[in-house]
């Protein structure tokens, strides 16, 4: 089965939509949700460049068609200071050091 994919508003990345915040315009209230909810919906990247093009263009306000409250904004804003970026496991070698000491070599056994 093909996975659900969905496109950024801000940036165009379209990936699954597991990858993405959704912000919610609910049907009969037209209030704002986000994450649940049957209604207008956007997608967007939990990235901190997204948000800020998204909260300057009025991309939410425009993808659904309502007036965006500057709360659901510090919400988003939150969420991204809160996210934990994943380090790589600790058996990872750093490509960006090297790996034997300047001078050095590890073919160079001297008895």
């Amino acid at each position: 089965m093909k996975p659900h994919l969905r496109r950024c508003i801000s940036c165009g990345k379209v990936a699954p939509k597991d990858a993405f915040w959704r912000v919610v315009r609910v049907h009969p209230s037209h209030q704002l949700q986000l994450d649940r909810g049957m209604g207008r919906s956007a997608y967007l990247c939990p990235r901190a460049d997204c948000l800020k093009v998204a909260q300057k263009k009025n991309r939410l306000g425009r993808a659904l068609k309502a007036t965006v409250p500057p709360s659901v904004y510090e919400i988003l804003w939150q969420r991204l200071s809160t996210a934990t970026v994943p380090s790589p496991p600790a058996n990872c070698e750093r490509h960006d050091e090297p790996t034997t000491r300047q001078g050095h070599s590890d073919d160079d056994i001297r008895g």
